[in-house]
């Protein structure tokens, strides 16, 4: 069956699970014990944070190990904020961070802090120039990712690091997506990353500090990890979390050039073999393994339940799933169609035949759920005159859409149709669905219930 949701968490990598099992044997003593055993357990941790320090690029006394990911960036961020305190309490952040960033910026927010979020463009990305201006002489941090989780759209780090370094503001880079491809460039403060990312067990995050970087550590601490990450470091899984990064960084080059083939291929057809489909994020400044795409009329929960019938386990952004009943922060940023939203990142190995039979098995999953939910047939309509409402309260993405279309073709060219809608997704999907069909979107406005949203047919 293949997998294709490596981007929320890649198979374990074979020199991981060696790494495992050696290190099970010889990292579970106390590595501050003076005894055999502990001076073993400490040799394997301090040969992993040598090795974990080379690939990310910073001193090995500069990294620590944390139990997670989202540790790391918590770790980080409020570290950093801390240190910072006597600047500020200013910080910047893009609008498509990871959650666990968000998240942090909200805490720091509810603590009294100021929180600027940095606008992006509709392929995800954020204008060098325009984080720079973000930045102000209170500003104690800014965060921004090295590639975004859901899209793959890369930053430009190296820039935004030259302006905070210019103003004197410190950079945390979530680098969880990038790493396995390669060193995140820039003169970046902070780094955080996620063992399960790159094919490492679960559990392992890590956290570089720069020298030099003010940094208080927040609650309580101890004498593990310099004091940032408390806590028993589980050296077992850190052993293979730094054996699998080196593994995938060796094989980084040729794999990220034959995984991009396939994503070229599967950016190409899914746009040629599915009616009103919209592929987003960038198309070049990308990572290598990663695409996204949005199918109108679809609900994005059931078309993730067809592929997995099918024997694709894919992921989604979209808004129209049970556990998520708000939009996708990311594509809601980006101004991009959510509805129907499938996420495809390809672990190394995928084969060429899998994804040919995936865009073999892609058209007519949408189809039979398009034809479910009475999405419109593109069949002549006759006209019924120059304005249309559509009533939609109580009715859940993508009924509103599917609505709303059904009404434009009513009604004739230059009419107008309002759609009365009180799902919180119309408010994004509405105007993606004008862009992507070409007609004029005329704006919100307040209704009895929910909101009214103008829409005029140009064709």
């Amino acid at each position: 069956m293949p997998y294709f949701d490596a981007a929320s968490s890649a198979p374990l990598h074979p020199v991981a699970r060696q790494a495992l099992q050696a290190a099970l044997d010889e990292g579970w003593a106390d590595p501050a014990r003076l005894y055999r055993e502990g001076r073993r357990a400490r040799l394997l941790l301090d040969a992993s944070r040598e090795a974990a320090a080379e690939a990310v690029g910073c001193r090995p006394d500069e990294l620590v190990f944390t139990p997670s990911g989202t540790h790391a960036v918590h770790l980080g961020m409020a570290g950093s904020l801390s240190g910072r305190r006597r600047v500020g309490g200013h910080l910047v952040v893009s609008a498509v961070e990871h959650s666990s960033v968000l998240h942090s910026a909200a805490a720091h927010a509810d603590r009294g802090g100021e929180v600027s979020e940095v606008p992006v463009d509709r392929t995800g990305a954020v204008a060098a120039p325009e984080y720079a201006a973000a930045l102000r002489p209170d500003t104690a941090l800014a965060c921004l990712q090295s590639a975004n989780h859901e899209v793959g759209t890369e930053q430009p780090v190296a820039e935004v690091a030259a302006a905070c370094r210019a103003a004197g503001v410190p950079l945390l880079v979530d680098a969880a997506q990038s790493l396995a491809w390669g060193v995140v460039p820039g003169d970046w403060s902070l780094l955080t990353g996620s063992a399960h990312k790159w094919g490492g067990p679960a559990g392992v995050g890590l956290l570089a500090v720069r020298k030099g970087v003010r940094f208080a550590p927040q609650g309580p601490v101890d004498e593990r990890e310099s004091g940032r990450s408390a806590g028993f470091e589980n050296i077992p899984a850190v052993v293979a979390a730094v054996a699998s990064l080196r593994a995938v960084r060796a094989e980084a080059e040729a794999e990220a050039a034959r995984l991009r083939v396939l994503v070229d291929r599967i950016r190409r057809r899914v746009a040629r073999l599915v009616p009103d489909v919209e592929v987003v994020g960038a198309a070049d400044r990308r990572l290598p393994h990663l695409v996204t795409f949005s199918c109108l009329y679809v609900d994005g929960e059931s078309l993730l339940h067809e592929l997995d019938r099918a024997g694709f386990s894919v992921s989604s952004g979209s808004s129209c799933t049970s556990s998520t009943l708000t939009p996708s922060h990311v594509l809601k940023a980006m101004g991009v169609l959510s509805e129907g939203n499938v996420r495809i990142s390809l672990p190394a190995g995928t084969t060429a035949e899998s994804v040919n039979r995936f865009l073999e098995v892609l058209p007519g999953a949408v189809a039979g759920v398009r034809e479910r939910l009475g999405a419109p047939s593109g069949a002549p309509v006759p006209v019924e005159g120059d304005a249309l409402v559509v009533d939609a309260l109580g009715e859940r993405c993508p009924q509103p859409v599917i609505a709303l279309a059904a009404a434009v073709a009513r009604v004739s060219v230059g009419g107008t149709v309002t759609v009365l809608s009180d799902d919180e997704v119309a408010r994004l999907d509405i105007p993606a669905w004008c862009a992507l069909r070409g007609h004029a979107y005329l704006g919100e406005s307040p209704a009895d219930a929910g909101s009214a949203y103008g829409v005029r047919r140009l064709h």
